[in-house]
């Protein structure tokens, strides 16, 4: 019979495919002989539709929130790793966890520790989790750490949620208005036109900017249509380059409000990010090494690995802060209150809740500046529409009276 397999070869990437045999002992002994680590086989007949849409089949950031929270609480009530791990693997609700579960369970079950086994999955498991894990396997406080990772992850959901559900008016206002655009030049202005070309009058310049318009998009919408699409490859290629995503971030942080919106994010990611690795007991330097790797901007990933640097030859994390003006004022006197407590990572924490709360209230305003914008702009295009159209029609009443 035919089975599918899922395995992770020696550099953790993983391979699938089809292979005939009896059953599936036979399958795992072809797999072991080419050095390769059976995650999963099942009967090719048995395949879930989702193993072949892999947007689907993909897992989300809930669902890692829920594994590191589950797993935590099992651990913390006294069952062992593989115990956990077991349990957890009947509740997956994805092929895509499921296979990520046992791939854990087989490499714990070879001798590799826990930190080593989710390294093999890059795209669940960030650098900062891998780093944690490790830490908390030398200390023996594993659940600890998870349900200290738990909450970290369920902090950065809550703010990115909050941030996309501010900002879903607007977007919707103007891809509704577009697409209404669009249609009314294709379809709607042109037979409207059609009417007031057969009647030989003139018309005036605000009608004929809109004929205009109408006429291009009927006739090069094609052309418009490859041409964004082009330019937005084109764009994509340019800004994964290291000078393309340079240039856009640094010029991001200059636009009024949204570079402010930028910059607290990135130093709520930081804050909290650096606090629980020193809170985990990971080194200094090594941890803002690994923090530089969650803030999505070029310019302060890069601020930040410098500070690193700084901190290796024996500065202060405050005094080495001070240094750049990317840290604001109140990062740089939290961290020296921490050096000099000895409580650096509850400083860091307190720091990254101010500012969680200052990016909620720069959504608020931006969406409050962005809504009445989006309105005028509205409005102006509406009423310019509006004048086109009827302003033939007033003119040819008048010629008639």
């Amino acid at each position: 019979m035919k089975l599918y397999y899922r395995a992770v070869n020696q550099d953790g990437s993983t391979v699938t495919g089809l292979i005939e045999a009896r059953d599936e002992k036979e399958v795992v002994g072809y797999l072991r002989s080419r050095q390769l680590i059976p995650v999963k086989i099942i009967p090719a007949a048995n395949r879930s539709i989702l193993h072949y849409i892999p947007f689907l089949n993909r897992p989300t950031f809930n669902e890692k929130v829920v594994f590191t929270r589950q797993l935590s609480s099992m651990l913390a009530s006294g069952l062992t790793l593989m115990q956990a791990l077991e349990i957890l693997k009947n509740q997956m609700q994805t092929p895509a966890l499921e296979e990520m579960n046992q791939s854990l369970i087989t490499e714990i079950q070879n001798g590799k520790p826990f930190s080593a086994a989710i390294t093999k999955h890059p795209k669940f498991f960030s650098p900062v989790y891998v780093a944690l894990i490790k830490t908390a396997e030398s200390s023996g406080l594993l659940d600890k750490v998870l349900q200290r990772i738990a909450e970290n992850l369920e902090k950065e959901q809550e703010l990115k949620s909050s941030i996309r559900n501010a900002l879903m008016y607007p977007v919707i206002v103007v891809v509704v208005m577009i697409i209404v655009l669009v249609i009314m030049m294709i379809f709607v202005i042109p037979q409207l036109f059609e009417l007031y070309g057969s009647l030989d009058i003139d018309l005036p310049l605000s009608t004929r900017i809109i004929i205009g318009m109408s006429d291009f998009f009927k006739n090069y919408l094609l052309i418009i249509l490859i041409v964004v699409a082009a330019s937005g490859f084109y764009i994509r290629s340019w800004y994964k380059k290291s000078d393309g995503r340079r240039t856009v971030d640094k010029y991001m942080l200059k636009i009024p409000v949204v570079g402010k919106l930028i910059k607290e994010m990135m130093m709520a990611e930081f804050t909290r990010t650096l606090g629980l690795l020193i809170g985990a007991g990971s080194l200094v330097v090594e941890s803002l090494i690994k923090s530089s790797e969650v803030v999505g901007n070029v310019v302060y990933r890069d601020e930040i690995l410098l500070l690193s640097k700084r901190v290796e030859k024996g500065i202060s994390i405050g005094d080495a802060m001070d240094a750049t003006p990317l840290f604001p004022p109140i990062v740089i006197e939290m961290a020296k209150i921490g050096e000099q407590t000895g409580k650096l990572d509850e400083s860091l924490l307190k720091a990254s809740e101010y500012f969680e709360r200052e990016v909620q209230q720069t959504v608020k305003t931006l969406t409050t500046l962005m809504e009445p914008a989006i309105m005028v702009i509205l409005a102006l295009a509406v009423a310019f529409l509006i004048f086109a159209v009827i302003t033939p029609i007033y003119g040819l009443i008048s010629s008639i009276n």
